[in-house]
């Protein structure tokens, strides 16, 4: 009987972390990129759409989070040194509510090679998810999500890379 109620409890407790999470997304699998622009300090903006043509990988993080400093990580370890020169890849790692001054100091301390971009007011974060990071989107060549992970694990990890080396073929 024990077994049954625990069983039932773990099971309510992973459908009702799910219903959370999709209450939180905006952007969905299968959906379009939505369009967005960065703003850093310095006045300079970048549109989304110079993308277009090309797989993008969206991660959303902030300095504080400890599974987004995981993920991090094994970005700087295994994705960036096999697809930094790749002319089909675009890696976007986006601060949510970081100014380029507060990546700019995080990055001192962590040495990542790949550039962090800033979200300062969550306008970039705010057209794809209301809460929860880390978050990532791969988008295909034609501009659709084809792969959305919350949190940080290693199965969806090694299932972006699949993925993205998939669609770089």
């Amino acid at each position: 009987m024990k077994a049954y109620v625990l069983t039932l409890c773990l099971f309510l407790a992973t459908v009702m972390a799910k219903a959370q999470t999709s209450e939180q997304d905006i952007v969905k699998v299968g959906d379009a990129m939505p369009s967005f622009t960065i703003s850093l300090d310095d006045g300079k903006k970048i549109n989304s759409n110079i993308y277009a043509g090309k797989v993008v990988l969206i991660n959303f993080f902030a300095t504080w989070c400890p599974p987004c400093q995981k993920e991090l990580a094994e970005v700087q370890a295994t994705l960036w040194p096999k697809y930094q020169n790749n002319k089909d890849f675009i890696l976007l790692t986006i601060g949510r509510e970081h100014s380029v001054a507060d990546l700019l100091t995080y990055n001192e301390k962590k040495g990542f090679t790949f550039p962090l971009y800033p979200d300062k007011d969550r306008s970039i974060y705010g057209a794809f998810a209301k809460s929860l990071i880390p978050r990532t989107y791969l988008i295909d060549k034609k501009g659709k999500v084809v792969m959305a992970t919350v949190g940080f694990n290693q199965e969806d990890y090694q299932n972006l890379l699949a993925k993205i080396e998939e669609l770089l073929k």
